[in-house]
């Protein structure tokens, strides 16, 4: 069994304290390899890799740090199939979508900040005898937290930038689906990254998180994970006065109005709601559909949902793999007995699934529920599975009360031909992007982060570069 190391100083290397976390299969419900349990002593060496690779990489110039970032994308690229594999074994999705989605994605990222950063401008203001200009400065050692659903997707998305601006970088992935960032650091040894400019360090969010946010040689921190997790985090660096960029929950609403395009609503949505087992956190738990083609909506999305096959990751028929983790399985099915017990009726899926030859592992059938009163805890409460709920409504008042009443705000979908409604909406719904007739359509120039409990800050494109650089001002007085 090939256990996981981290990657320190330029080299990978086992725990210090010489203890793992099992790492499983949960297609199968396996153990298939091991995973350092860090803890401070692999910390505070990787702070100081870190710390003395810093003024080399932060004075490098930006076309070599360009250069280097680009040739990490392109070896990702190189290594797609056994990335996507890795991502699929550890993660419990489908191969097929590891290839499509998050293996390009995560070059998609280094190749974006590679260039963004080329581009990258600040302001000049000029006065009568005088002249200000800004330097945007990178922070230092920071660190990122990324979680397991879209692994090395999420990943590259923290640490691209925070490279790009000149920070030295501290990235700890999830110790659930840790391998594709194993593999990335053998992938940015051969790319010539310089040692201690980025260190993965493996481990539990108590032993590892808990420090990085605690630590006062920590510039920043980037996170990206659950609502209670981030509040933990600003509870502690908020005294500390560090950046925080907080990016979690969602309870996302998928509002179809009767002069949508039907058919591309229809099998958007089923997308929409189950894409990665539904453990996405901008996918659409909440239908709402207008009342006139509600039944209509409803039948034909059971239809097409039970015709979804549920099983083994590396089939290429197989449209929802495993759920990632026992714990989480258990999570989503208890969620179930909940709607349940509120009234909801199951119009299909609420139940375990059992493929032949991975009957020990975590598969839930896609789930649609309805007869449930909006403020449920099933339609208040993310389930980040293969759950969602469909409800009528009349108006567009009632829909957007609908829509806000969560306390999350990371994403909606709008499905209107009406430009007009489609503008209204769009300004009206508390979440930080809105979807008008497509989901998951990416410009990675745009700001993405939510409102309320589902975020503080924004990442992507040059927002991303102001978080991880810090402005300075400079007046010059002529006379």
């Amino acid at each position: 069994m090939e256990k996981i190391t981290n990657y320190i100083d330029g080299k990978l290397q086992s725990p210090i304290s010489g203890d793992y976390i099992d790492l499983y299969n949960p297609a199968k419900g396996v153990v298939y390899s091991q995973v350092p349990s860090s803890d401070i002593e692999d910390v505070e060496q990787a702070i100081a890799a870190a710390e003395a690779a810093f003024p080399v990489w932060s004075n490098m110039s930006i076309d070599q740090r360009s250069m280097i970032m680009s040739k990490i994308a392109n070896l990702i690229d190189q290594n797609l199939d056994a990335l996507a594999k890795a991502e699929s074994l550890d993660n419990g999705k489908p191969i097929w979508l590891a290839k499509k989605v998050d293996i390009p994605r995560a070059s998609s990222n280094f190749r974006f900040f590679a260039q963004a950063i080329t581009q990258f401008s600040t302001s000049a203001h000029e006065m009568t005898n005088a002249i200000n200009y800004t330097l945007r400065q990178p922070l230092g050692v920071v660190a990122t937290i990324s979680p397991w659903n879209l692994p090395l997707y999420l990943f590259t998305w923290k640490i691209a930038p925070a490279l790009a601006a000149g920070n030295t970088v501290i990235a700890k992935p999830s110790e659930v689906t840790p391998m594709s960032a194993f593999l990335l650091s053998e992938l940015c040894i051969e790319a010539g990254l310089p040692k201690g400019v980025l260190n993965i360090i493996h481990g539990d969010g108590l032993k590892v998180g808990a420090e990085l946010s605690k630590h006062k040689k920590i510039k920043a921190i980037s996170f990206t994970g659950s609502t209670r997790v981030g509040a933990e985090i600003a509870k502690v660096t908020a005294p500390m006065f560090k950046k925080v960029s907080l990016e979690m929950g969602g309870k996302n609403p998928n509002i179809i109005f009767a002069d949508c395009d039907y058919e591309k609503a229809l099998k958007t949505s089923v997308s929409s709601s189950f894409a990665n087992q539904g453990q996405i956190c901008l996918c659409g738990s909440r239908i709402y559909v207008e009342r006139s083609i509600y039944d209509k909506f409803k039948a034909d999305f059971v239809e097409k949902t039970k015709a979804m096959k549920v099983g083994p990751p590396d089939q290429a028929d197989t449209k929802q793999g495993a759920l990632v983790s026992k714990a989480h399985y258990e999570k989503v099915l208890n969620h179930i007995e909940i709607a349940k017990s509120e009234g909801g009726n199951i119009l299909t899926g609420g139940e375990a699934v059992f493929p032949a030859g991975h009957e020990k592992g975590w598969y839930i059938a896609p789930t649609i529920i309805d007869g449930l009163p909006n403020m449920c805890r099933t339609n208040q409460e993310e389930i980040f599975g293969p759950v969602v709920t469909i409800m009528p409504f009349d108006t567009e008042e009632e829909v957007l009360g609908y829509a806000n009443s969560t306390d999350y705000g990371l994403s909606a979908t709008l499905w209107t031909e009406n430009l007009s409604r489609a503008n209204r909406m769009a300004k009206h719904i508390h979440a930080g992007i809105v979807w008008v007739n497509t989901w998951l359509l990416r410009d990675l120039r745009t700001p993405f982060g939510g409102v309320k409990n589902s975020g503080v800050g924004r990442e992507g494109g040059f927002e991303a570069l102001r978080f991880f650089t810090e402005p300075k001002n400079v007046c010059i007085q002529f006379d």
